[in-house]
């Protein structure tokens, strides 16, 4: 039936599954968990593949060697888990293996509280690679979004043969919603360009106007090097620096010059808005709440919620804020992105609402922040 009831894990499962993901490990971690459970269920008929490995690091590594013979891999975990996946998630980086990274995040540091949700991991998502390398970041704020975005995750780390991380969280992810899969709007879906036939294979070269290395999976009928190390584009070792300058430099310009194509967002504008709500996350729900209450009331109090998280989406932010003399970040951290925002926003007043001691930020609690500028 097109009429579902599912949670957020249940719908970036079937996410996966429309996208064509055919392989998929994990390690059992709160509250990621039924991500595993879900795609248990769907992969076998499909003739694809659910294992649990022995621990984080085993269930990355899976996913990566999958990946590089072929298939679309998703892996999930929660703030422990993405810990011990920054070795392979600096690897996958290097040599351009595509991979979907589902985090639902808890509230942390370490161990933290296992039932309780946060958005304290999005900076770790960017810079918790070795090499300081852009990645991509989406961030579902429903169930809907939950299907959507993990479609567009996997046609980005096709495209840009990268990983790309879901920031989703425990609320959304642990919370059952009503869904009609029919009315949703799915992308068209996307594979990594293929190797010309009936040539030898450099597996790092670019062809003209391209900043993303054709693929051949390993196993093929022709020779296919990978390796993690500085690498030229014939995947011999180089401690050249001109080739390693270049190779440092196409990595980060394939994701970061093509961020305005994957710029996901929902907005509610305000005409002559003098206040711009910015949030991202469950919290957008709440302050679509508070917003949309302030202006029955007749405050002009404009929203803009990020559904792209990294690359930063700079030019929207730049645009959505024009006209705004004050800025309000919301979320469910001690304020990770609300350095991103004064960044860009310099020139205006920026303000922060947040908590991160487990519970939800409120409509009432933005409300009183917009009300009282």
């Amino acid at each position: 039936m097109a009429l579902c009831f599912m949670e957020g894990n249940e719908a970036v499962a079937w996410g996966a599954k429309i996208a064509g993901c055919r392989f998929f490990a994990g390690y059992p971690i709160t509250p990621a968990t039924t991500i595993y459970n879900a795609m248990l269920a769907f992969l076998p008929p499909e003739g694809g593949v659910c294992l649990q490995g022995e621990d984080e690091i085993a269930s990355i590594g899976f996913c990566l060697g999958a990946s590089m013979a072929g298939a679309k891999t998703m892996t999930a975990t929660s703030g422990p888990g993405i810990s011990l996946y920054s070795e392979h998630i600096s690897f996958a980086i290097a040599s351009e293996i595509p991979l979907v990274i589902v985090d639902v995040q808890r509230l942390g540091p370490s161990t933290g509280s296992a039932t309780r949700g946060a958005d304290g991991d999005v900076q770790f998502l960017q810079w918790g690679n070795s090499g300081g390398q852009p990645v991509i970041v989406l961030a579902p704020t429903d169930v809907a979004d939950c299907v959507t975005l993990t479609v567009h995750a996997f046609n980005l780390a096709e495209r840009f043969r990268c990983p790309v991380f879901i920031a989703a969280n425990k609320e959304i992810s642990m919370t059952k919603e009503s869904l009609d899969l029919e009315k949703l709007s799915i992308p068209d879906l996307v594979d990594r360009k293929a190797a010309p036939k009936g040539e030898a294979y450099i597996p790092f070269a670019v062809s003209e106007g391209s900043r993303v290395p054709d693929f051949l999976p390993i196993g093929a009928d022709r020779l296919v090097r990978q390796t993690s190390s500085t690498h030229g584009e014939d995947g011999y070792l180089t401690v050249d620096p001109l080739t390693i300058r270049r190779f440092q430099e196409r990595r980060q310009e394939k994701i970061l010059a093509a961020v305005d194509d994957f710029t996901f967002f929902d907005e509610i504008p305000a005409p002559n808005a003098e206040t711009l709500l910015i949030t991202y996350g469950v919290t957008a729900r709440a302050a679509r709440t508070a917003v949309a209450k302030l202006q029955a009331a007749g405050e002009p109090v404009s929203l803009l919620v990020l559904k792209t998280l990294w690359p930063v989406p700079e030019a929207l932010i730049r645009q959505k804020s024009q006209g705004a003399k004050r800025v309000v970040v919301a979320e469910m951290n001690l304020g990770q992105y609300l350095r991103e925002i004064q960044r860009i926003c310099c020139d205006r007043q920026v303000e922060f609402v947040g908590t991160m001691d487990g519970n939800l930020i409120t409509p009432a609690r933005i409300e009183e922040v917009l009300s009282h500028g």
